[in-house]
Formats: C-alpha cells, sequence, structure tokens
C-alpha cells in the first residue's frame, strides 16, 4: 500500500527510482524494496525523507487515493461511527464509553476462550 502511493507520487512528478534515491539519500534499492511492497514498514525518517523531496504530506504516502482526493473510508467504519451519533454518542465522549466497552471485549474473549 505505502509502496503503491510512493511509486505513483513519484512517477506523476517525472522521477526515477534514481532521482528520488539521490534527493532522498535512500538508496535505490531499498526504495525499490518499498515500492515493490518488500519492506511494507519503512520507518518514519524514512518516509519523512521521501515526502519532503516529493513535496507530499506523510499522509499521502500511507492513505491510499488521499492525494488525488479518491480517499474513501472504510464503509463498516463510516456506518458505525454514523449509528453511534444517532444514538447521541459523539468523539468526545467516547471515552466514557471505553470501560464498557472494555468489559465486552473481556467478556466476550472469556466465552472464546471456553470453546
Amino acid at each position: 500500500m505505502i509502496g503503491k502511493n510512493i511509486h505513483e507520487l513519484r512517477r506523476n512528478r517525472g522521477l526515477s527510482l534514481s532521482e528520488l534515491s539521490e534527493r532522498s539519500g535512500i538508496s535505490k534499492s531499498y526504495l525499490s524494496n518499498i515500492e515493490r511492497d518488500v519492506h511494507k514498514n519503512p520507518s518514519i525518517q524514512i518516509l519523512e525523507k521521501i515526502s519532503d523531496v516529493l513535496n507530499v504530506d506523510l499522509i499521502n504516502l500511507v492513505v491510499p487515493g488521499y492525494s488525488s482526493g479518491n480517499f474513501l473510508p472504510d464503509k463498516e467504519l463510516y456506518e458505525f461511527v454514523t449509528e453511534l451519533k444517532k444514538t447521541g454518542i459523539e468523539k468526545e465522549n467516547i471515552q466514557e464509553y471505553k470501560q464498557l466497552i472494555d468489559f465486552i471485549k473481556w467478556q466476550n474473549e472469556k466465552v472464546h476462550a471456553k470453546k
């Protein structure tokens, strides 16, 4: 995912892998491994160097479609948040419900452990 985003952003900016390597100070082979998802979790320092050269915010590297405006949140998560709002639970209040959520999680783990 990150690799594909970096690859697309690099190509859109007309940069070769060698140019990105030279400008960022990251080896060409390591960049290639990132783009091919061999290294799926590069450090934040590496991502910052890449984002600086590509002149984008870090989020553009890690969220698919963010730079093109085609970012769509996970449908189930969106529906869940919508349902929470309908019940009157707002983002600011979620910590109040965390203890209940933790209890339900503990209960479910207990039930599944017995099976």
